[in-house]
């Protein structure tokens, strides 16, 4: 146990389809799984013994001892975690009813909070607060990666809190029946709990003064960039990264249902830094996948050529199209996660990818003279590097193979993209590297309608939270990378002078979130500088905001 945990414990601080409706329905599976981030993959579920409410004391935050790199954190046995006092706290589970319900009125939420940098003293206001916005997956996947945070608070004295988004993680209001109990999984609700949060903990640490600035990546970007325009007053900044607010319905210029599969196949192009042959090889596996099929000869040569397991599914036609999308799916994550140097992020610990994993994806299908079988072995090659990653996969039994997300969370996630998030994706074929998977509203509905017995309002998102009429918010920053598949939903361009956008030209899915790499190419240590600068400045125009308020009530007093 650190000194650190220590000094808390010491305070008492237990704080059956047609091949046409095959493809249709493909497209929906697509439209989920692409949403499902890096986030889910593989997490590891941690156990909890505490029944109760944690209670924060301000005073029971104490420094370590001894002064720790934490830019080294992420691939040491030191994790950031271990810096950190898990809390529990009573949640409202409807911000938005007043009805007594005494059984479900509230969930106990899990959040953490790391002192170590917080300064304080009797003369002067705490210290800033560095809150993430937990998003779909268990809050300690972000805490130990979210290296910009812990990077920043050092030289701005800050109190870093990661919350954790409502039904994830251990934050589960209904324990035994959550999938009949979903009405209260959305992101306003999400969004009320942070702002109770954060105004709980300001009161308990009097830290009332506090400037607190958003984090967020992802679904948890858009969650900071809605959370500082419903409330300004809990957040004074934000920096939302890969964050795709203008993916849905209603936006001027629309949505590009394509634009996610163009992303993916760019960065399997020279664009890139990939193999030039690698997307004309690419489509051409897949047509070679579907015609083998068609016959059990064919399917015997699918089989030998990508190394399936004797008891994988390979049928007929359609378990072809399920084989073809579960590759798929793996150069979606490889595009996501193209970081510049290895990591083991996007398989959270499981396993370590290479530096910019599509690339070597494509190694396997650069040469621009391979045959029927070399193509398929290629495309089977390409996906291991994803779904491979330990090398010991002898044999591809894709239909129960380790699913890149952690089942619960995916399935929750899912409902919101029915429910509150809904967003049209497609494939052609010509701009990407697929086959043709052509949007379909009706079929898309109807599986919500299967799965959740929900009924998407498509145009919803946009006018709940604004979609491209957002130009009145302030203190945000915006990155993007132009390797994420998520960019062309992000804002690329400032909004007004304090509403900015950084794109970061070699930045995958949220890659200027993490912790400093020597491997980090110059755009995202500019996109860390000019983050931080904007983070500076929000500070300061707090602390100048509550002089003016003193000076003010002083002169009231004098007159």
């Amino acid at each position: 146990m650190t000194a650190y945990e220590q000094s808390i414990d010491r305070q008492n601080c237990n704080v059956a389809p047609s091949h046409e409706a095959e493809g249709h329905l493909e497209v929906v599976r697509f439209r989920f799984r692409m949403r499902l981030k890096v986030a889910w993959i593989f997490l590891a579920q941690l156990a909890t013994s505490a029944s109760q409410p944690l209670r924060v004391h301000r005073d029971s935050f104490k420094e370590f001892p001894d002064g720790r790199d934490l830019a080294t954190l992420e691939s040491s046995s030191d994790r950031p975690i271990n810096h950190c006092s898990e809390r529990w706290r009573n949640t409202t589970l409807d911000h938005y009813s007043w009805e007594h319900t005494p059984q479900r009125r509230t969930y106990l939420q899990r959040y953490f909070v790391c002192g170590e940098h917080w300064t304080r003293s009797e003369d002067s206001a705490p210290g800033p607060i560095f809150l993430y916005l937990g998003n779909e997956a268990d809050v300690t996947l972000y805490l130990n990666n979210t290296g910009l945070m812990w990077e920043s608070a050092p030289e701005s004295g800050a109190l870093l809190v990661f919350a954790e988004h409502r039904y994830y993680g251990q934050s589960r209001p209904f324990k035994e029946s959550m999938r009949q109990h979903l009405e209260h999984l959305t992101a306003d609700q999400a969004m009320a709990d942070y702002a109770e949060l954060m105004t709980e903990l300001k009161t308990e640490l009097h830290a009332e003064d506090s400037a607190v600035i958003g984090f967020g990546g992802s679904y948890g970007g858009m969650l900071a960039v809605w959370m500082r325009m419903k409330f300004p007053h809990i957040l004074d900044g934000v920096i939302a990264a890969s964050a795709p607010v203008w993916s849905f319905y209603g936006e001027n210029p629309p949505w590009d249902s394509g634009s996610i599969a163009k992303v993916v196949t760019r960065d399997a192009s020279p664009a890139a830094g990939a193999a030039e042959a690698c997307v004309p090889n690419m489509r051409q596996a897949w047509q070679e996948l579907f015609s083998a099929s068609e016959t059990a000869e064919g399917r015997q040569r699918v089989r030998d050529s990508m190394l399936l397991c004797h008891d994988a599914r390979l049928d007929n036609r359609s378990d072809a199209h399920d084989l073809a999308a579960w590759l798929s799916n793996a150069f979606d994550f490889l595009a996501m996660g193209d970081y510049p140097y290895p990591t083991s992020y996007i398989t959270n610990g499981a396993g370590i990818l290479p530096a910019f994993p599509m690339r070597t994806a494509c190694s396997h299908l650069s040469d621009p003279h391979l045959d029927a079988q070399g193509l398929l072995q290629g495309l089977a090659k390409a996906a291991g590097v994803f779904y491979n990653h330990s090398g010991q996969m002898e044999c591809i039994k894709w239909a129960l193979a380790a699913s890149p997300e952690a089942p619960e969370d995916v399935d929750l996630y899912s409902y919101q993209l029915c429910s509150e998030q809904f967003t049209p994706m497609s494939r052609d074929g010509v701009h990407d590297m697929y086959w043709p998977q052509p949007y379909n509203e009706e079929e898309a509905f109807a599986d919500c309608q299967r799965q959740w017995n929900v009924t998407p309002r498509p145009m919803w998102p946009s006018i709940n939270w604004g979609g491209r009429h957002i130009s009145t918010i302030t203190n945000a920053v915006f990155s993007n990378g132009l390797l994420d598949p998520w960019h062309p939903g992000g804002v690329l361009k400032d909004l007004n002078p304090t509403a900015v956008a950084v794109v970061i030209p070699e930045g995958a899915h949220h890659l200027d979130l993490f912790f400093s790499h020597p491997e980090d190419p110059e755009s995202v240590k500019e996109a860390r500088r000019i983050e931080r600068q904007h983070m500076a400045k929000w500070i300061h125009e707090k602390q100048h905001l509550l002089m003016s308020y003193s000076v003010a009530g002083s002169a009231a007093i004098i007159s």
